[in-house]
């Protein structure tokens, strides 16, 4: 089964890789082979204009899925800190403009929090998975809460992943080991209910239920 994955983002890809491999067993998992948009020509840029997470995670599926004719998965991710009343949200990966780079969206965040005391830097990280096949749509959301620390820590992941801090750890994302960051995170959570939906698919497939 192929399985086109709408982001051309190499860390999110990879990410996603990642955390299926966590939740479908290797025989699944050989089952699928997984593209990105960036593995096909003439991909039309997707313009994020939704005001929620599954209005935009939706859009891109099937912006990609009618292009490439293929089951597709889109997700559609942001932090929403609590001291700026869920800022910023679906405007996470524009945070600081339209081409920001994390780096930008980072110190934008820091900016607004600045004289902010920790325990008043409460946040939740949201991720959605849109699955889209033919008039088959499904979404799969997870979501993580935690704190928005004082400066970037750590040298992994990517996005918001330095300041963010979960609940019950003193490591930011982006200091934790991989493996521990793909089992915890809110795209994982959300990934783990999309793998189960895609285990009964192919095992249906399989001729195995």
């Amino acid at each position: 089964m192929k399985l086109v994955l709408a982001t051309k983002n190499k860390h999110k890809v990879e990410e996603i890789k990642q955390i299926l491999k966590i939740y479908l067993d290797d025989e699944l998992y050989s089952q699928i082979e997984i593209l990105s948009a960036g593995d096909f020509i003439g991909v039309p840029e997707i313009e994020e204009d939704g005001k929620t997470y599954i209005e935009n995670a939706l859009k891109k599926a099937k912006e990609i899925h009618k292009f490439t004719g293929l089951p597709s998965i889109a997700d559609d991710s942001g932090i929403e800190v609590d001291f700026l009343n869920g800022e910023p949200g679906v405007y996470s990966a524009r945070y600081a403009g339209l081409r920001a780079t994390d780096e930008e969206n980072n110190r934008k965040l820091l900016k607004k929090l600045e004289g902010v005391p920790l325990e008043k830097r409460t946040a939740t990280f949201k991720c959605v998975i849109a699955y889209v096949n033919k008039n088959e749509e499904k979404i799969f959301e997870g979501e993580t809460k935690g704190k928005v620390i004082f400066e970037p820590r750590g040298m992994g992941g990517f996005g918001y992943d330095p300041l963010f801090v979960p609940d019950g750890y003193e490591l930011t994302y982006a200091e934790m080991p991989e493996d521990l960051k793909n089992k915890i995170s809110h795209r994982s959570k959300a990934i783990q209910k999309f793998a189960e939906f895609l285990t009964l698919i192919l095992k249906t497939k399989a001729g195995l239920e």
